[in-house]
């Protein structure tokens, strides 16, 4: 909270997550802090989602071909 805080309307902050928003106030136990937290972050926020299967998992695929015998 002191970070976001200290860097709000003065310089560009990014947070990733895999954790989606509606989960945070379960995984951040104080609802006040939470609150405070979400508040900073989404208020001026851009989000980007990304939906889809993992591009590791689609080019870790192509990458693992089987092995010819020579």
């Amino acid at each position: 909270l002191d970070i976001l805080d200290d860097r709000v309307q003065l310089q560009a902050t990014i947070v990733a997550s895999q954790l989606p928003l509606e989960h945070w106030h379960q995984t951040i136990e104080d609802p006040t802090l939470a609150d405070a937290i979400l508040d900073r972050l989404v208020h001026s926020a851009h989000r980007i989602v990304l939906k889809g299967e993992s591009m590791r998992k689609v080019h870790g695929q192509k990458a693992v071909a089987p092995l010819e015998a020579t």
